[in-house]
């Protein structure tokens, strides 16, 4: 099946300029598009695509404040930020609103495509300069408390997230259903005091617990599903 896409930017040109190379590739279907936040929410909601691809400065509701209301109003959706911004204050605040991938304006046509496809795996997608920006130097406090109250289970399930594996793939590694990951997905977050898998990953990696969590799984941890 196609994964379903929505476009949100407020300049029309580049609108339809990444319309059109979407619908060149395989396997991407542009659905809807919008030119404000207020819209791109609507589109989520009316249109149930599998991704918005969503700038962050728009009218009437900017990109972060959009993600938040997707969140609630349409959660099955996934979000990809596509900003010229790739300072820390807004990859943190789009990450804390609920954005799955992040790439910026300018990188090659390719990563958005990929971003597009891991986020509606599941999975996140930032590139290279936005997760230096995204990622703490050491775990927080509060996270580093976090850290150190997990279970083995929910310390075994944040180290295979971290490894870069889909919730789907997490529960097939364990044997357990799919429900039970994100039932302890959403506990590890809210220990570790983050908003989504990515924050969660990247406080686990600054940590050194991903390499630790593949190696605790039989077969290890390397690749996606």
């Amino acid at each position: 099946m196609n994964i379903r896409v929505v476009l949100a930017d407020d300049h029309p040109v580049v609108r339809q300029g990444l319309a059109a190379m979407l619908r060149s590739v395989d396997g991407i279907e542009v659905v809807g598009e919008a030119a404000s936040g207020r819209e791109a929410v609507r589109a989520a909601v009316d249109l149930a695509p599998d991704v918005v691809v969503l700038d962050l400065h728009m009218p009437d509701l900017d990109g972060v404040a959009a993600a938040q209301e997707i969140g609630r109003a349409a959660p099955a959706v996934g979000i990809v930020v596509l900003s010229m911004l790739d300072d820390e204050d807004s990859v943190r605040a789009a990450l804390r609103a609920g954005a799955a991938g992040y790439v910026v304006k300018g990188d090659p046509q390719q990563k958005i495509v990929r971003a597009i496809r891991a986020v509606a795996a599941g999975d996140s997608f930032l590139t290279a300069a936005v997760a230096r920006q995204a990622l703490v130097p050491e775990p927080t406090r509060e996270g580093a408390a976090g850290l150190t109250s997990l279970t083995a289970r929910e310390q075994r399930i944040l180290g295979l997230l971290t490894s870069g594996l889909s919730t789907a793939a997490i529960a097939s590694r364990l044997g357990v259903a799919t429900k039970t990951v994100s039932n302890n997905l959403s506990t590890i977050f809210a220990k570790l005091g983050v908003g989504n898998r990515t924050e969660a990953a990247l406080l686990a990696r600054a940590a050194g617990l991903g390499d630790r969590g593949a190696r605790n799984t039989p077969g290890g941890a390397t690749g996606r599903s």
